[in-house]
């Protein structure tokens, strides 16, 4: 074996590693991570994952287990660089260097401005370091967390229901319910999934929605999105949004971008934006939608309530392409998913129910 090559033992122990992980929370600021440590030998001497933010990292959880000096001359393999910062607790590379740890075998690297660099810590300390064991299966497990981590912005899909000839209400103001009930069904399974749903004002003034994620008998599933209303307009107290599981979080939606920001900041990997055309324009508009999700309904209503309002586009050499991802029968409509043909379009979809 060369310096840096992976064992076969290396590998074995970052895919017990990665199921460690996988007991962590799967939503929040902090990634999912485990970590395995190895004597010189190969055997496994300790194990540790990360248990949510204010917790100890998977490092420090399993280097916690094991005696003083038990992991001097050890490997440490571990599904995410180890990192570089001190927040609620200490940089993990220099637990691992101070332990003694003598190799260091990641997945994944770490993209966060203030936490990367552990790799170049821990060989400037002298610890042999090999990287991407595993890469695509740790990529896919943490893939809501590095999306959010490398753009600063949950991934967003934009949701709407509409007619054949685009239509998402009557003349008026009428929309329930133009798709079957296979197709709203659906809906919740993936608002479920999804760390966040959002509205416009507009949408929660005129519908009164409770922006929950239920089953086919109306009860509340276990997982539920927090709720995000964007909009200047006043929210009465009374609205079905107070009544949410989880307290909602309130945005003007004058500067998209930055709204967005916050929501990562609060942990928010993920958000489903409902309603309504206000809304979903402006973030198509702004460029912040990854993908696109339409309910199309075997129905001809005609009117002005189109799904989609004003972009920006005057031309046709101007309008926004999109790669169509699936297309798939749900009762009577159809399921569309699209994403915007770009580099942000490669990253995997959060809303998937399947993926959870």
């Amino acid at each position: 074996m060369s310096a840096g090559e992976p064992t076969a033992t290396d590998v074995a122990a970052m895919r017990r590693a990665l199921e460690l992980a996988l007991r962590g929370p799967a939503r929040g600021v902090n990634p999912r991570v485990g970590c395995v440590i190895l004597s010189p030998k190969g055997d496994v001497i300790a194990e540790g994952w990360h248990r949510g933010a204010g917790t100890a990292h998977a490092e420090v959880d399993a280097l916690t287990r094991l005696a003083p000096g038990a992991a001097r001359g050890a490997t440490a393999i571990v599904t995410l660089e180890p990192c570089n910062h001190t927040g609620h607790t200490g940089p993990c590379a220099v637990a691992l260097i101070e332990a003694g740890i003598s190799r260091v075998v990641y997945a994944v690297a770490d993209p966060g401005e203030h936490s990367s660099g552990g790799a170049k810590h821990l060989r400037s300390a002298g610890v042999d370091v090999t990287a991407g064991v595993l890469v695509d299966e740790v990529e896919a497990m943490l893939d809501d967390w590095l999306f959010a981590a490398r753009h600063h912005r949950p991934h967003v899909t934009v949701k709407w229901a509409a007619s054949l000839d685009g239509r998402a209400a009557a003349a008026d103001g009428t929309s329930q319910w133009i798709t079957g009930p296979e197709a709203r069904i659906d809906v919740h399974r993936r608002r479920a999934v999804a760390d966040a749903i959002a509205a416009g004002t507009g949408t929660v003034l005129a519908d009164d929605p409770s922006l929950t994620a239920r089953d086919a008998d109306g009860e509340l599933l276990e997982r539920q999105p927090v709720p995000v209303v964007f909009g200047r307009r006043e929210v009465p107290a009374d609205a079905a949004i107070s009544r949410h599981p989880k307290a909602a979080l309130f945005f003007d939606g004058t500067d998209l971008a930055a709204d967005l920001a916050e929501l990562a900041r609060r942990g928010i990997r993920s958000l489903f934006v409902e309603g309504g055309p206000t809304l979903a324009s402006a973030m198509i508009a702004a460029g912040l939608v990854d993908e696109v999700l339409v309910y199309l309904a075997p129905a001809l209503i005609g009117g002005p309530r189109l799904a989609v309002g004003e972009l920006g586009i005057s031309s046709i050499d101007e309008a926004l392409r999109l790669d169509f991802a699936t297309i798939e029968r749900l009762g009577d409509d159809l399921l569309i998913v699209a994403r915007p043909v770009s580099e942000r379009a490669a990253h995997a979809p959060t809303t998937d129910p399947e993926r959870n």
